[in-house]
């Protein structure tokens, strides 16, 4: 039997840096949504581990042990002899959206559903700080090193547009690149009247500490996200380290129509409309 998982885009709306542990691991404050787009597990039983890799974007990847895929379907090697994997890659590679952890987060759902086993105590939290929140795919508050995630009850979704210049950012340099690391906390969210327009009127009071250092050394992300800005969005933002970007809208027509803009005059972009929330 096949068994398929849908690993969602994750989206940081916001990313405060608010400090770091003396063996290295910076410390977060983070809302993180999940977008309606992004790469697909299948898993089957088999004598042995193997990966396969297909899709747009499977030529960025490697399919070698390495691979956090593989790493998350070993976990599971006391309840199984192995299982076939395939991931068809439709996110870009090493682009703030979570794809590798989303990815294994995917397989380990679906090496738990094939096995029967629980997931691994430490929700993947060795496998990387964004695989416990992937597991979830719903939308939270993440904090510390990705360790402690709170669900967001009744938060909002969004149209959206998720635009990368496919040229990346290595997330150990801009981390690297942050001149202060001891930043302020997000402020609380409203606790009433939880509306695309006071959450969206929230957001846009947050920021994301990583994204300076980012476009820094990726002069793309700065064009990526004057372009958003001008396509009419009310709030456009780098995710993660980026190099992906999201403008959000008030409408899923002003998201297409936005994301066919961009298209047409950055054809070697990838661009995204889609829904991000729940």
């Amino acid at each position: 039997m096949q068994i398929n998982e849908h690993a969602r885009a994750k989206v940081n709306l916001c990313l405060h840096v608010t400090g770091q542990r003396k063996d290295g691991y910076h410390l977060l404050d983070s809302i993180v949504v999940f977008a309606d787009t992004g790469d697909l597990i299948s898993v089957v039983s088999s004598d042995e581990f193997s990966l396969t890799i297909k899709g747009p974007f499977a030529d960025d990847l490697s399919a070698g042990a390495d691979n956090l895929v593989l790493q998350a379907a070993k976990q599971f090697t006391k309840y199984c002899n192995g299982a076939a994997i395939t991931l068809t890659k439709n996110l870009p590679v090493a682009s703030g959206i979570g794809g590798g952890s989303a990815d294994a987060a995917a397989t380990m759902r679906a090496m738990s559903c094939m096995t029967g086993a629980p997931i691994p105590c430490d929700n993947g939290l060795s496998l990387g700080a964004d695989v416990p929140v992937c597991l979830q795919s719903i939308s939270c508050r993440m904090e510390g090193v990705g360790d402690v995630i709170t669900p967001l009850a009744d938060f909002p979704n969004f149209p959206a547009i998720l635009v990368c210049p496919k040229t990346g950012v290595a997330t150990a340099s801009v981390f690297t690149a942050i001149d202060n690391k001891q930043n302020t906390p997000i402020s609380d969210m409203p606790v009433t009247d939880l509306t695309p327009r006071n959450i969206g009127e929230y957001l846009c009071r947050q920021r994301n500490d990583l994204e300076s250092p980012s476009a820094n050394i990726n002069k793309e992300i700065s064009a990526c996200l004057d372009l958003i800005k001008q396509q009419g969005a009310f709030l456009a933002r780098m995710s993660g380290s980026g190099a992906t970007c999201f403008g959000l809208f008030e409408t899923m027509h002003k998201a297409e129509t936005a994301a066919r803009t961009i298209a047409k005059s950055q054809p070697d972009w990838w661009v995204k409309p889609c829904m991000l929330g729940n």
